[in-house]
């Protein structure tokens, strides 16, 4: 995989973290569930975001341990494959508080790697 592949991915990421915070802007975690499609936009770049981080090299991924990347991975999967156990609570407490804090650990990989 070349240097330029992974940084696509980076972006993607990027991309798909920011997706979870506007589609969520200004919802409450009722509202969010009962949101429809917001809820599917949200869980679909959730899963996309951790597609995106099993694609950045071990070694990038090493040199960035403050990015909790197995868990970002383990939510994809999780999503992927027990889509009728989502826990909503789980759910909201990753775009309430993981999300916000990962988005700038990406950006700040991002601009290391400029």
């Amino acid at each position: 995989m070349s240097e330029r592949e992974w940084r696509f991915y980076l972006d993607d990421m990027i991309d798909f973290a920011e997706k979870v915070l506007a589609y969520t802007a200004g919802l409450d975690q009722p509202g969010f569930v009962l949101s429809g499609l917001t809820y599917d936009a949200t869980a679909r770049n959730l899963e996309l975001l951790g597609e995106a981080a099993s694609r950045i090299p071990a070694e990038i991924r090493e040199s960035a341990s403050e990015i909790p990347w197995r868990q970002i991975i383990a939510t994809r999967n999780r999503l992927i494959h027990a889509y009728l156990g989502i826990d909503n609570d789980i759910l909201w407490n990753i775009i309430e508080q993981d999300i916000p804090l990962l988005l700038p650990q990406l950006k700040n990989l991002k601009s290391r790697f400029a």
